[in-house]
């Protein structure tokens, strides 16, 4: 079917939607691997500048913090001025800062550089899933997050590998990884500018055009949008889920090393098991959510075995148990909740902001990402031990099932 511009945008082709959830999917597996080629060489850094575990969990967290506040402005200028043009400018800048990390002299300006790596790195979750979101048909709109969402994964695993192989294993300085990301970042950029389309109009939904057009001049303040209980249950679960995920993310590679004596290569690989079995879990229920629609079924399914598991990898001195208990939070933690809660988060947001709504839900989330690496740092140097951030990761995941199960409505579940 060929492209046309109507009045309300472009309509696309039936197979549209597969080429957004493909483009989508690398841009994840860049997002995370420019974040996570630091963490198997965070000792490494902090012999180099002599930092304690505090300073080190700080660079993560300036990132993050520079990510979560750019969240909601980024999502209401694409809302405003173009999603599209918006991502396409973050990438360019994660591009730079990328290669810049790799040559920082000082502390301080690698602290600055991932500063601004964050700010590039702000521009692309609310335009990203509000792209998608327009794309993809109703009926698969969480397996095609849950493949949207999978590059995590990817990006999460190839950064753990791409850092432990060329410097834990080949000793290579820790810069080389920097310059390699920096690469194909760049090229993305480009394909997302090129490729992708602005407020589609799909072949199934010609005939709502008008109804489309009249709700996408509706716009809400953000008072609107955190005063409903749905998406501030929403809000709540994601801020905890997230904070689990980062201590795990940001100090797993660590805590093998310092804690469990594993070496080399092997770091990045046991780490890998997490992101890796991740992928079969998100797509698996995503599926089942879309089948049943009952958001809270799966919450109450997946987050007590995220719990478990999180305790359990700081508990467990056994390496089988250890493999076991990664691969079960692998199943069952974030990477497998997120699309479940971000179609109920579209279901919920308000007409004529998603992009806006999508950024706050990520703000909200990512303000655990700030948290989780600094205060693990700091937990670490003050009791000699990282098990105690995990520990803590635990509590926040109970916290945020209990408030969701008190929030969320369930008539207003799909």
């Amino acid at each position: 079917m060929m492209e046309k511009k109507g009045p309300a945008g472009v309509k696309v082709s039936n197979n549209y939607w597969m080429k957004v959830v493909a483009i989508f999917f690398v841009g994840w597996i860049l997002m995370y691997a420019t974040r996570t080629i630091f963490n198997p060489v965070m000792g490494i850094v902090g012999e180099e500048y002599g930092l304690s575990n505090t300073q080190l969990g700080l660079a993560n967290s300036v990132f993050f913090l520079t990510y979560a506040i750019a969240q909601i402005p980024f999502g209401a200028i694409g809302d405003k001025y173009g999603r599209k043009l918006v991502i396409t400018i973050g990438f360019l800048v994660l591009a730079a800062m990328t290669y810049l990390t790799g040559i920082a002299s000082t502390f301080v300006i690698f602290l600055m550089i991932r500063a601004f790596a964050g700010i590039g790195q702000g521009a692309y979750y609310g335009p990203q899933y509000a792209l998608s979101t327009e794309a993809i048909p109703d009926k698969k709109r969480t397996v095609g997050n849950a493949i949207i969402n999978s590059g995590m994964a990817f990006g999460t695993s190839g950064g753990y590998l791409l850092s432990s192989k060329l410097v834990l294993e080949n000793g290579e300085h820790w810069s080389k990884p920097f310059f390699i990301m920096a690469i194909p970042t760049l090229i993305v950029s480009i394909i997302f500018y090129t490729m992708l389309k602005e407020k589609v109009i799909r072949p199934e939904d010609v005939d709502k055009k008008e109804e489309t057009d009249n709700e996408s001049q509706a716009k809400v303040s953000l008072g609107a949008i955190f005063s409903n209980r749905n998406l501030l249950a929403a809000f709540i679960l994601c801020f905890a889920s997230i904070y689990a995920n980062f201590v795990i993310i940001t100090w797993l590679p660590q805590f093998l090393i310092a804690e469990r004596g594993f070496e080399g290569s092997s770091v990045g690989f046991i780490s890998s098991l997490v992101p890796w079995a991740s992928i079969p879990g998100a797509l698996l229920f995503a599926r089942i959510n879309d089948k049943l629609g009952k958001t809270k079924l799966m919450v109450y399914s997946l987050v007590p075995l995220a719990i478990l598991s999180v305790f359990a990898i700081a508990f467990v001195q056994d390496r089988s148990i250890l493999i076991a208990m990664l691969v079960l939070y692998g199943l069952t933690g974030k990477l497998a909740l997120d699309p479940i809660i971000v179609t109920y988060v579209t279901r919920n947001a308000p007409k004529g902001s998603l992009g806006t709504t999508l950024s706050a839900y990520n703000f909200i989330g990512m303000s655990g990402s700030i948290l989780a690496p600094y205060l693990t740092g700091y937990l670490a140097d003050a009791t000699g031990s990282m098990q105690i951030g995990f520990y803590v990761a635990s509590i926040l995941l109970i916290a945020g099932l209990v408030l969701f199960s008190v929030l969320a409505k369930e008539k207003s579940i799909q």
